[in-house]
């Protein structure tokens, strides 16, 4: 069998190993690395610019393409990818070109006085083929271990996402609370101005007091100072939206609505197992063993085939047109090293095995924690909501019981007053809750990848 048969054949079987080696999946791991190491997970070249008001799903799809924590992730997933082919590259063969130019001197005292003369030059040309036949499964370990790299990284980078969710969630709610809080105190300053207006012609009938006008007025300059307040707080709520989606935000509509009730507390906390950091937390403390492996395999021997084929080649050696070379190199004694870090790679798979624990009994908490905190304030803004509806009512009714001369002024400005608290306070559960919904959806782990829903 000539030397380009036999390296045929052992670059054939080396790519047999390769495929049979490596874990269910990896095979298709390494072909989308082959394909992909130098594309981005995410495509920002695709423009996405939603014309009208921005709702939360629009501010989300901006915030994962303005995010720099998602584009780390996103990188750490290629860097998992080119660790996968350096793993590779011990399985499979090495072939190189050579070529070698030697010129000796020899001086008039070192030349034999009788025999065979040796050439003051020579040249050799040679491919040069090499091949890993055996390695103490450090190949394997490794391409395995990137193989689950890459999926803890994916998994990193769709919790990441997720996370990013309550951040678009919690600005967007904020955004519009502040507004809606703002339009409330408008009306009330409205209603405010059109009393003192009602009671300035009723003083200059005689039919009321000047205190009363103070004491309206009074209300009212309270009522402008929370203007002010929530102007400042409503610019800072829009100013955080727009670092997260790194854009001016305008008008905000939301499209979303608090659910009627909650299913029970187990259906949620059955998800828990789905959830991608878990997930990752578990591929982190198997790519932890794999490591041990690939330091373990040092304690084993490593065998490698070395072949020249020649093309070339002068002097004494002339006439030999090719060799093979068997490689059998067994470890006997390295001091400790090793052995140290055998010990030093077991107490880290140790450590990302507790991890793997500690996250894996406190994901039913999040979730039972969400929970209890979203039915806690959906029962509070079904409370709020009647509050406001009765504020609503006992101010229309005590307007029309002042014109009656029922009530006296001060009676009007209580009922204000209540309906200013209540429609605030209303403003504050409802989208207090609506921000508790996203967490909730977020702390069992749901896949936005198809939208919000």
């Amino acid at each position: 069998m000539t030397l380009l048969k036999k390296a045929f054949f052992i670059l054939i079987m080396s790519l047999f190993i390769l495929n049979t080696a490596i874990p269910s999946g990896s095979s298709e791991d390494v072909q989308t690395a082959l394909i992909n190491i130098d594309s981005t997970l995410t495509d920002k070249s695709k423009t996405f610019n939603p014309s009208g008001p921005l709702t939360l799903s629009d501010c989300y799809k901006l915030a994962l393409r303005q995010s720099e924590i998602i584009a780390i992730n996103a990188d750490l997933i290629l860097e998992t990818e080119a660790r996968l082919l350096e793993a590779m590259s011990i399985m499979m063969p090495h072939l190189s070109f050579q070529s070698t130019d030697t010129q000796k001197a020899i001086s008039n005292k070192a030349r034999p006085a009788s025999g065979t003369i040796k050439p003051a030059k020579s040249s050799e040309r040679k491919f040069n083929i090499k091949q890993t036949l055996f390695s103490g499964f450090k190949a394997i370990a490794a391409a395995s271990g990137s193989a689950l790299e890459k999926k803890q990284r994916t998994d990193e980078k769709t919790r990441a996402e997720q996370l990013l969710l309550i951040d678009a969630a919690n600005s967007f709610y904020l955004l519009i609370e502040e507004r809606e809080d703002l339009a409330a105190l408008q009306k009330i300053k409205t209603a405010l101005m059109n009393r003192i207006k009602e009671l300035r012609f009723r003083q200059n009938l005689g039919r009321s007091r000047p205190s009363e006008v103070v004491n309206a007025r009074a209300q009212l300059y309270s009522v402008e100072s929370n203007i002010q307040v929530v102007k400042s707080q409503e610019i800072v709520a829009r100013q955080l939206l727009e670092f997260l989606v790194g854009r001016a935000v305008g008008e905000v509509a939301d499209s979303y609505e608090i659910p009627a009730y909650l299913l029970p507390k187990d259906y949620y906390v059955s998800k828990f197992i789905n959830r991608p950091d878990l997930k990752a937390a578990e591929y982190a403390w198997q790519v932890s063993r794999k490591e041990l492996d690939a330091v373990n395999s040092d304690f084993l021997p490593t065998v490698s085939w070395e072949g020249n084929w020649y093309t070339q080649r002068t002097g004494f050696d002339k006439g030999t047109d090719w060799d093979v070379t068997l490689n059998v190199s067994i470890p006997i004694f390295d001091g400790t090293e090793i052995l140290g870090r055998s010990k030093e790679y077991k107490l880290k798979a140790h450590e990302s095995e507790l991890e793997y624990a500690r996250l894996k009994r406190k994901a039913p908490y999040d979730i039972k924690d969400a929970y209890v905190k979203l039915k806690t304030a959906l029962t509070v803004h079904e409370y709020l909501r009647k509050a406001y509806t009765t504020a609503k009512l006992n101010y229309y009714l005590q307007k029309k019981d002042y014109n009656r001369s029922l009530v006296n002024n001060l009676d009007v400005l209580a009922a204000i007053q209540t309906l200013q608290d209540a429609q605030r306070n209303y403003i504050h559960a409802l989208y207090e809750a609506k921000r508790l919904y996203w967490q909730l959806r977020v702390s069992v782990g749901e896949d936005f990848s198809r939208g919000l829903g």
